[in-house]
């Protein structure tokens, strides 16, 4: 689990009702099914509007790594390159060709897949950096998903207000049911600002960060790969990939390198 995300939640919502309750509100006043249904059904609609429907179901499928932290380190992918690295070294690159089946890893099949085949590494480095950059281009869709919902909320929010109090404007002469009505009608632009700042925004901003961490990962294999055709001793392709990540990453690769 992403500790950063979980705490997250707790605090900023966590937060904003403990206000609330300490100036005397109640939970009740803001759980308004109609306003959630003009907010969310509204912004979800303006949402398809701009992007096309597998784009949007793509979006909504990554929510998931915005709680859970991806397994595929550059620890871990480092280790795996140098354990490849070896064995070329040790029995000629052909012999990864069993090793195929074994990698979840599309890019990384792909790009091994190429070099096994004998492919050059300028024709390799070409034609993987085409992918490269298609994948990266598809991904810069998904968190423009969440972005533009947090822009589209609050005015759907305000919406849902105006209507609210047009059914106010309706019952004037009951100045009870004016009071509660007008507090009503504010509810769905709480859920519009509310959504925009401690939801879509917030996942925009975390998968832009998980995207750019798979395509350094991305980028990072590509090298690994062409080293290995080029025939680049192990222990100078594990220090050349190390240049691809942090310090902290690193504390973390070093063991993994030593127990592979």
């Amino acid at each position: 689990m992403d500790k950063s995300t979980i705490i997250g939640i707790f605090v900023g919502i966590g937060g904003i009702l403990a206000g609330l309750l300490i100036e005397g509100g109640k939970l009740s006043q803001i759980i308004q099914p109609t306003a959630a249904m003009i907010v969310f059904g509204g912004t979800m609609g303006a949402v398809m509007l701009q992007f096309p429907l597998k784009t949007v179901f793509s979006a909504f499928k990554q929510v998931k790594y915005v709680i859970v932290e991806p397994q595929n380190t550059a620890g871990a992918k480092i280790a795996e390159l140098v354990q490849y690295a070896n064995k070329a070294r040790r029995d000629g690159i052909v012999s990864l060709d069993s090793d195929l089946k074994g990698i979840t890893d599309p890019f990384l099949s792909k790009s091994l897949m190429l070099a096994i085949d004998g492919t050059e590494p300028q024709e390799l480095r070409k034609m993987m950096e085409f992918e490269l950059d298609a994948l990266a281009e598809h991904e810069e869709d998904i968190p423009k998903v969440f972005e533009s919902a947090g822009g589209f909320s609050p005015t759907i929010g305000i919406i849902g207000a105006v209507l609210g109090l047009i059914q106010v404007m309706q019952h004037l002469q009951n100045i009870d049911e004016v009071g509660r009505g007008i507090a009503v009608a504010f509810v769905a632009t709480i859920y519009g600002v509310g959504a925009a700042n401690l939801f879509f925004l917030p996942v925009s901003g975390k998968l832009k960060v998980r995207m750019r961490h798979s395509q350094s990962l991305r980028e990072m294999t590509l090298e690994g790969v062409i080293s290995i055709l080029e025939g680049m001793n192990p222990r100078m392709l594990e220090s050349k990939l190390l240049g691809f990540i942090q310090d902290e990453e690193i504390a973390k690769a070093k063991p993994q390198d030593e127990q592979s």
